[in-house]
């Protein structure tokens, strides 16, 4: 069982929480810590696999022209997609 202290403005915003939806402060912790650790997990998995992969040479790398020009993408048409998304 592990005890947890948390900042005044969340222990407010997850008492309001269970009060509105008569479910217990607890159940909400849980459900976030589940979540969390469910997608951490994944996350150190996948770096795992890919540290593996990169110590065994498994891995191929490109540059970024080597990318463009396999996908025939000019510089210029990375720099409109740059301003697009800016």
């Amino acid at each position: 069982m592990a005890g947890v202290r948390l900042p005044e403005d969340l222990d407010i915003r997850l008492s309001a929480l269970a009060e509105k939806t008569h479910r217990s402060k607890s159940y909400y912790m849980k459900e976030a810590i589940s979540e969390y650790l469910d997608e951490y997990e994944r996350i150190y998995q996948a770096v795992s696999d890919y540290e593996i992969a990169k110590k065994n040479g498994m891995l191929e790398t490109y540059t970024l022209d080597e990318l463009m020009h396999r996908n025939e993408i000019s510089h210029d048409d990375l720099a409109a997609e740059i301003n697009k998304a800016i």
